[in-house]
């Protein structure tokens, strides 16, 4: 835990990057609203000036210095700025997994990030787990009518006071009221005063691989992937087998789920991206996403769990991967990328 405010970030190494340059790669911690050290890193366009910042969030053991996630990272930056992180529990970054609920906190603090770095446009990428946390990121800083004005704590507070998470934001920024004659000889505001803090909503959104409703297990891997996740012993083995500390404590209560999610994100424009081999969710969850709010629907042949997690860095199929994340760049540089409804 930290008594430095939320939101702050601390530059480790690097320049800053501000739209209109070229910068360096910058790696960075951020302080997420309930205080967890998020690892993360900036790599700016190869085409320099970009206004969009492709926000990519990893799946479950993985982080941002594995090689797939760095990788899809080097495809994307051929059309706008990456900014990888490492959710809560994964990699250098500090507490425990919570499997996609609290990442939602995490997300959110890389997307302010990506905005004080001058991007006026900031996208999000999710795979697998990454992919539930950017349907209910998604979900959860908007109004139904579009992103909140401001800054987007209040909203994310209310409904996640309602799903049960307890995040810790200050109300939202009301709009201005028109000036009145009452006002007239209101003190101006103070030179010194803060300025309001970057939007953390996502302007579009690109969810691959996930699940639609949570506690599946209809195939061996979630079944696997479950004991894992509420077994001692199989915290144990993602901890030092696979790095991943996964915190010990049920849900309570569920937060929301992706498929109850996805009508909340309109008029956000939203993509779902699924393989047919998938061996993890079968078609039946990217199917009742899409039909679940307006989205399109990529079902990819061939194609099998998060795409990017292939194992050998010499494997032909990583060719796929990089036309699959190349098609969906060009998806996501749109000014506004169609989101057609089932």
């Amino acid at each position: 835990m930290t008594s430095e405010p939320a939101g702050r970030f601390h530059t480790v190494d690097g320049s800053m990057a501000r739209s209109g340059s070229r910068y360096k790669t910058t790696r960075t911690t951020l302080i997420t609203a309930d205080d967890v050290r998020i690892d993360a890193e900036y790599r700016p366009s190869a085409e320099g000036t970009s206004a969009t910042a492709v926000v990519l969030a990893h799946g479950l053991t993985h982080s941002l210095d594995r090689p797939a996630v760095r990788r899809a990272a080097a495809v994307f930056a051929q059309r706008a700025a990456v900014v990888t992180f490492s959710f809560r529990g994964h990699g250098r970054s500090g507490g425990r997994s919570t499997v996609g609920d609290r990442e939602v906190l995490d997300l959110a603090a890389a997307v302010r990030w990506a905005r004080t770095l001058g991007h006026p446009r900031v996208v999000t990428v999710g795979f697998s787990m990454g992919g539930s946390v950017v349907l209910r990121h998604a979900a959860l800083s908007t109004d139904g009518r579009g992103p909140v004005a401001g800054t987007d704590r209040g909203r994310i507070e209310a409904r996640t006071a309602r799903e049960g998470a307890r995040a810790r934001f200050p109300a939202p920024t009301e709009a201005a009221a028109p000036e009145s004659s009452a006002h007239a000889d209101a003190p101006e505001p103070s030179a010194h005063a803060p300025a309001p803090e970057p939007s953390a909503h996502a302007d579009a959104v690109v969810s691959v691989s996930a699940p639609a409703r949570w506690y599946y297990r209809g195939t061996a891997p979630m079944r696997r992937l479950h004991w894992m996740i509420t077994h001692p012993l199989g915290r144990l083995v993602g901890r030092y087998g696979l790095r991943t500390r996964i915190q010990g404590r049920a849900w309570d209560p569920v937060p929301l789920s992706p498929v109850a999610a996805v009508p909340l994100i309109a008029p956000v424009p939203l993509l779902i991206v699924h393989g047919d081999r998938d061996p993890y969710f079968p078609l039946d969850h990217p199917r009742a996403l899409a039909a679940a709010g307006p989205a399109e629907l990529w079902i990819e042949p061939g194609m099998g769990h998060t795409s990017y997690a292939r194992k050998a860095s010499g494997d032909p199929r990583n060719a796929d991967d990089d036309r699959l994340f190349a098609r969906i760049a060009q998806w996501l540089a749109a000014p506004e990328p169609p989101a057609h409804g089932p």
